[in-house]
């Protein structure tokens, strides 16, 4: 009993600690970067309109996304994992909530739950290809929730003029303070309610395809390489 003690409190310093220091450095990177928005304009008036509003990205491209966000409430789906408790408390930071579940554990849950959010009044935040890949690969839950809300799907995406991407599934991209950061929404993408299996395929293809060219529009304006594999 006394070795579980300390492993769970070990895990909690852990977590703790993390989440402050990752904060601190998200901080101090959203302080040096030089953001430029692309086609926001449709996007970023349904912010200030309060209009609830579901945005979707990749995973490695979310670093960037909090410093970007204008709206008054925004929430995401994180893993049950040590991992994700360490991004909803890093998101928490920044003002945005989370709900927790994922495609293997508690994925049905955590996806009424970003339902309810969204019937409050909050914007939603979803990664396509999260939480385990593959990369740039777009899941259909996505697009059922954008059916079962009936809000627009934005497709963001951003690349730095100068980044490091790391060694792990998704490539988590990073941009380096004083980079030039190019934010690119592509055009929204609407799910009627009553949309069939092939229906949904078809928008889960076409939304995979909109981020795919707001991806590679943002790497083209930074000249960055393309990273679409």
């Amino acid at each position: 009993m006394a070795t579980a003690s300390a492993d769970s409190f070990g895990s909690r310093l852990f977590v703790g600690a993390a989440s402050w220091l990752i904060a601190i450095a998200l901080r101090l990177l959203y302080a040096t970067v030089r953001i430029e928005l692309v086609n926001s304009d449709t996007l970023f008036a349904r912010f200030r309109g309060g209009d609830p509003t579901i945005v979707a990205f990749w995973h490695n491209r979310v670093l960037m996304m909090p410093k970007a966000y204008t709206g008054r409430g925004m929430c995401i789906m994180n893993s049950l994992s040590r991992d994700g408790e360490i991004a909803t408390r890093v998101l928490a930071r920044f003002g945005i909530a989370s709900v927790r579940g994922s495609a293997s554990r508690g994925g049905a849950a955590g996806f009424m739950r970003l339902v309810n959010a969204f019937r409050r009044g909050l914007d939603l935040a979803v990664v396509p290809d999260g939480p385990r890949g593959p990369r740039y690969v777009a899941k259909p839950g996505v697009i059922h929730l954008a059916r079962l809300t009936g809000a627009p799907l934005f497709p963001v995406s951003y690349a730095a003029s100068r980044c490091r991407r790391l060694g792990s599934w998704d490539r988590l991209i990073i941009p380096l303070p004083f980079s030039r950061v190019i934010i690119v929404v592509g055009e929204p993408l609407t799910v009627e309610r009553g949309a069939d299996e092939v229906e949904i395929e078809q928008a889960r293809v076409e939304l995979q395809s909109r981020l795919d060219a707001a991806t590679a529009d943002a790497e083209s304006r930074v000249g960055m390489s393309p990273d679409l594999v």
